[in-house]
């Protein structure tokens, strides 16, 4: 007798009676690596996979998620059509079990940004994050997208040009030249105060109108640096930090005003049927950081 004559099946308890069975919102996996096709590159992602569980099932096929994860996304360009067939087969492999199906997907997009003033150009890389869920209600899709830009307070700006104002009547009771005005605003003594400014965080996720064909990452990442006007740079000779200096003094803004400058350009997206908007600046003057929501 061979050993393929001996071999007994394999114990499987999953679909042993449980107590208490109970239907279960969701059951599946976190954490996931997984290389992803996005623009013609692979790059890097975590995925998390779930489906329901009817009631009066003791466990899922949790394994047939993983494969059909790799099966069906793994190295492959991520679109809205590849992830329906994902979800579908999902709740496919599940053999009735499962009515329902959620994928949540995390990686990076990283996108080519211009200098300011100089011919030169860098690589800016902007955690993304695509949820999907498949079910009675049909297909749901959004993603969220994290923005890094650079906040001027305008107070801090208002209060900083009254200290140069009377600082300049000190140093000019009388009047001067244009020369010497001039060189007393490029010496240390016409910077006798600075406003404010941080690094700060806009994040972004769109749900997606039904008729969606693709997750819109570099559209919405251009139309929402544009509306703030002060995004953070990558490659940065003097000039393009001259560049960077007068675009934030020409976009002083609050986290009020960024948070509406952000919602309004989303809000042209024609992919976008509803959206929530948070931006963050991370406070150099207080340690507590000033928060704006809004959504539509």
């Amino acid at each position: 007798m061979n050993y393929e004559s001996r071999k007994t099946p394999l114990a499987d308890v999953a679909h042993e009676t449980a107590a208490h069975a109970r239907g279960l919102d969701w059951v599946g996996m976190e954490g996931i690596a997984l290389p992803l096709r996005r623009d013609g590159a692979t790059v890097p992602a975590m995925a998390d996979v779930f489906v329901d569980l009817v009631a009066g099932t003791r466990g899922i096929h949790m394994s047939r998620l993983y494969l059909r994860l790799r099966e069906s996304l793994a190295n492959g360009e991520v679109g809205i059509a590849r992830v329906r067939a994902f979800l579908q087969a999902c709740i496919d492999s599940q053999q009735g079990l499962s009515t329902a199906a959620r994928l949540r997907l995390r990686f990076s997009a990283l996108l080519e940004r211009p200098a300011l003033a100089s011919a030169n150009a860098g690589w800016r890389d902007y955690p993304v994050e695509v949820e999907a869920q498949l079910g009675r209600d049909g297909l749901q899709v959004a993603f969220t997208v994290d923005l890094q830009y650079s906040s001027t307070c305008p107070a801090s700006a208002a209060l900083s040009r009254q200290v140069i104002s009377e600082h300049f009547l000190q140093a000019f009771p009388d009047g001067g030249s244009a020369a010497e005005i001039a060189a007393w605003l490029e010496s240390p003594a016409g910077m006798a105060a600075t406003p404010h400014a941080q690094r700060s965080i806009a994040r972004v996720r769109v749900e997606l109108a039904e008729d969606a064909d693709e997750f819109p990452v570099a559209a919405l990442v251009d139309a929402v640096e544009r509306a703030l006007g002060t995004p953070v740079q990558t490659a940065v000779k003097r000039e393009d930090e001259r560049a960077f200096a007068e675009a934030n003094a020409a976009n002083l803004m609050f986290c009020e005003d960024a948070a509406r400058r952000v919602a309004a350009a989303v809000s042209t997206l024609e992919a976008c049927r509803h959206y929530r908007v948070q931006v963050s600046h991370l406070e150099s003057l207080h340690a507590h950081d000033a928060v704006a929501v809004v959504s539509a």
